[in-house]
């Protein structure tokens, strides 16, 4: 019946947890969308054309002006000329034609005989020459053009031909349209008038250049087809962009500023509900984030209500001084520069563990992103999120401990370099001019954020361990002060206790490093942990120097109250000084419900009957793998002190011995310990003990080496 009770009260426990995880994930998410949502929720507007703005609009998103790019595409449409081809063929046809009249001609002024010289006239030769041309070049080309060519020397014919065809070409090159045979005519005539040839030939080589050029350009519809194509190609989308001011204050309203309003949704409200869709997925997935880190920190730390409560609180201060700072950000001053977002992750790493601290890095710095994105929605300042990621992971990195005050402000030089390193980067890769005197602005900023970073860390964590009771490095520190009362208390009382409570430190110390766990926690909770000793000093055997045990006096269950009441006496006295709550609990569980062997075993010598429970400790067991530590290095450095001449071998055939028994009696069930860990706690712990006991040369006395002499 008591194991069922156990394991209810074990599960409402587990729902608690899962609840209050579940909860404060909710939480933080809903403090992430309250303050990005005026980030992509934009104002709406009631505007009637022709009156005037009231306010400067700029435009919340970048969108295509369609109906403006539509109409540029028209425009470069009309813009485009025909576009012709050049026929080849009928230049050819025509230069042929030109060559076939000078060769006919060269034909029929080859040297005759003398008989056929004196009986052949000029109109003759013509009639000849018609005979062996084309049809085409008789029509168009009458005799007295070629009588002309015919009379002509040999000599002005070749520069004739050479001057005829070489212009011809170089005006077919070019294409002759219809609209444009007068005027290839006219150039051939202009070229013709500067040549030696006299007025006669000049006149039938007109006349043959007349006939020689015709249309030789013709409209392609493919072509021109293709031309319309990339002259659309080449207009460009008409953008209105982001932030880009579509009416000034007092500026009339006209048809197409209002389409432009219209456009961009600021005069329709439902538009403005998808941004805030997109908001909601995006803090969905930052809430799932967190609720699996806080899930895997709890197994690691076990939270309590306050760990929390500081969870959100650090999330509340991040996303509260962005939004403060972006009210004030310009593009022309980015004051993000000056927010020293450290802070957070900082505190976290310090308050909890680097692993959660860098999670956190990455979501504050996406929040960042958004909340300074100028009021765009859609739109993430890249930037921002560059350098809020980049200046957050350099102070986990450089932040190590906090076990010297000073730790923090050298973190602050470091953390100022990186600052500056990237306002520096992001100024020279800027495109726009820049002045030197700006890069000295903004480097200050990132200096300065370095500097109120560190300072308010160092502000805000002495808050965060009094007023939400939670438990860091630094007060872990003040606590280990040889000087605090309660551990003057031990050294006065209990000397014997002391030392073995040193003893259990620092074996404690070294096996959490081991696997992970918080070491200096159980450094000072081993300080701590058997305090209650105090009340009955030498009813302790490491007390009992120079007197007689008092347990021979007493009976065996009154020995076994005594000792069996140390840890609950111990918790008292923590809490009356209000003692961090882990450091309490970890005294009450240090013994867990082990038996107390040795007054079991005398009480059955006496009695019949003797109830184990009854010399059992109360408990808890070990909830924490600290405590569990501490609950078998505070056993193994008991038994180490009574074993005769320590040897490696006894040391770790104890160490394997007490661990065992831990196991075997379900000890250390509940301290989430697993086997590889105690594998590593075993090494840890030999290796210390080890070096405590290590074998030392046995030095002779002055006696015996005078009787060798």
């Amino acid at each position: 019946m008591k194991d069922k009770w156990n394991k209810l009260l074990q599960s409402i426990s587990l729902l608690n947890k899962s609840l209050l995880i579940i909860s404060s994930s909710l939480v933080i998410g809903i403090i992430f969308f309250v303050f990005m949502l005026s980030n992509v929720f934009t104002q709406t507007y009631e505007i009637e054309r022709f009156n005037n703005a009231k306010d400067t609009i700029r435009s919340p998103i970048t969108i295509e002006d369609t109906k403006e790019t539509e109409q540029r595409r028209r425009e470069a449409i009309h813009s485009v000329k025909d576009r012709y081809y050049i026929s080849t063929e009928t230049t050819d046809e025509r230069i042929g034609y030109i060559e076939e009249l000078f060769d006919a001609i060269a034909t029929i002024k080859s040297k005759p005989t003398k008989e056929e010289k004196n009986e052949k006239t000029l109109p003759d030769e013509v009639q000849d020459i018609q005979q062996i041309l084309s049809s085409e070049i008789v029509a168009e080309v009458d005799e007295e053009t070629l009588t002309i060519l015919l009379k002509a020397s040999e000599n002005d014919r070749t520069v004739a031909k050479e001057l005829l065809t070489t212009t011809l070409y170089n005006i077919f090159n070019d294409g002759i349209r219809t609209e444009d045979l007068n005027q290839a005519i006219e150039r051939f005539n202009d070229r013709l008038r500067f040549s030696s040839l006299n007025k006669e030939i000049k006149t039938g080589l007109e006349r043959v250049a007349s006939f020689a050029l015709i249309e030789n350009s013709f409209f392609s519809v493919d072509k021109t087809q293709e031309a319309k194509r990339q002259a659309v190609n080449n207009v460009e989308p008409v953008m209105i962009r982001a932030g880009e001011v579509i009416v000034q204050e007092g500026q009339t309203i006209t048809n197409e500023i209002y389409e432009k309003l219209e456009l961009v949704g600021l005069l329709n409200n439902n538009r403005n509900f998808y941004p805030v869709i997109g908001l909601i997925v995006l803090v969905l997935l930052i809430i799932s984030f967190i609720y699996q880190e806080l899930v895997y920190l709890h197994n690691d730390v076990k939270l309590n209500f306050r760990s929390f409560i500081a969870i959100i609180t650090i999330s509340l201060l991040m996303v509260a001084m962005m939004k403060f700072i972006s009210y004030y950000t310009t593009p022309t001053n980015p004051l993000y520069y000056l927010l020293p977002v450290p802070i957070g992750v900082m505190l976290l790493k310090l308050l909890f563990r680097e692993q959660t601290a860098m999670k956190f890095a990455f979501v504050f710095s996406i929040i960042g992103s958004v909340i300074f994105n100028g009021q765009i929605p859609g739109s993430l300042n890249i930037e921002v999120a560059f350098y809020f990621l980049t200046s957050q992971l350099a102070s986990i990195v450089m932040l190590h401990s906090i076990r010297d005050r000073s730790a923090i402000l050298k973190v602050s030089i470091g953390l100022a370099i990186v600052n500056v390193s990237m306002v520096s980067l992001f100024f020279f890769l800027s495109y726009e001019k820049y002045e030197w005197s700006n890069l000295l602005l903004y480097g200050g900023y990132g200096l300065t954020a370095a500097l109120i970073a560190c300072v308010l860390t160092l502000g805000i964590l002495p808050f965060l361990e009094s007023v939400l009771g939670i438990l860091s490095d630094s007060k872990l520190l003040t606590l280990a002060s040889p000087n605090h009362p309660l551990l003057r208390k031990i050294l006065v009382e209990a000397p014997g206790t002391y030392h073995h409570s040193v003893m259990v430190a620092n074996l404690s110390e070294a096996a959490c490093e081991k696997i992970g766990a918080n070491g200096l926690l159980a450094r000072v909770a081993s300080y701590y942990h058997d305090l209650g000793k105090t009340k009955y000093p030498h009813y302790f055997i490491e007390n009992q120097i120079g007197i007689q045990n008092p347990h021979k006096f007493i009976e065996p269950m009154q020995s076994a109250a005594i000792i069996m009441s140390h840890p609950y006496d111990g918790a008292n006295m923590l809490t009356t000084y209000n003692m961090p709550k882990e450091i309490i609990d970890i005294a009450k569980q240090h013994h867990g419900t082990t038996l107390l062997k040795y007054f079991y075993y005398q009480a059955q010598e006496t009695y019949k009957e003797v109830q184990e429970a009854d010399y059992r400790y109360p408990g808890p067991k070990p909830q924490t793998k600290e405590a569990a530590v501490i609950s078998i290095c505070d056993s193994i450095e008991a038994a180490v002190r009574s074993i005769d001449a320590p040897s490696k071998d006894k040391i770790n055939e104890m160490i394997e011995n007490i661990i065992h028994v831990r196991l075997t009696d379900g000890q250390l069930n509940e301290s989430s310990l697993t086997f590889n860990e105690l594998e590593m706690i075993k090494v840890t712990i030999s290796e210390t003990l080890n070096g405590i006991y290590h074998s030392r040369i046995q030095y002779p006395d002055d006696k015996k080496i005078k009787e060798e002499l």
